[in-house]
């Protein structure tokens, strides 16, 4: 199956999540990084998976404006949905629903929260400040469920 993964990543952890989901899945799989790139030739695709991260509360906006401009086409497609972030729980779950429309996530062949990252290697220092402030860190944090983006491959495979 040919299998397009879309994602936004501010920091990196969108980015690992849909290298390890490739990974794992067929090996008929293109990567696009919608902040890069805009995807093409999306009919040519069997299954699409989305994915972004949560920053100030919400999924970037480049990943809303692809889920709202597309969603005829990837409701007639197997689709994936997952999301980054450091919430948990019922705090994750309202960022999922937040982040995606009511009619893909009941589409949705799997949906995935993996998790998140502190990678203060990657981000500038007003950022850093913030976060270790909102945090109450000092170090990066990574809790990306490795786990979960397996399960979600496999949801993705049936």
């Amino acid at each position: 199956m040919k299998t397009l993964i879309v994602y936004a990543s501010m920091h990196g952890c969108a980015k690992k999540s849909a290298e390890k989901l490739a990974e794992q899945l067929s090996p008929d799989v293109h990567i696009v990084d919608i902040k890069r790139k805009r995807p093409k030739g999306l009919d040519e695709y069997d299954r699409i998976i989305v994915g972004g991260s949560i920053h100030a509360g919400k999924i970037q906006r480049k990943i809303k404006s692809f889920c709202q401009k597309n969603e005829a086409l990837l409701r007639q497609k197997k689709l994936g949905l997952y999301l980054c972030c450091m919430e948990q729980g019922e705090k994750a779950e309202q960022q999922f629903r937040d982040a995606y429309a009511e009619s893909l996530r009941s589409h949705a062949a799997a949906i995935g929260l993996f998790g998140g990252e502190f990678d203060f290697d990657r981000m500038g220092i007003f950022t850093r400040a913030i976060i270790k402030r909102i945090a109450k860190t000092e170090e990066s944090v990574s809790r990306i469920s490795y786990a979960a983006i397996a399960d979600f491959a496999a949801q993705m495979s049936e």
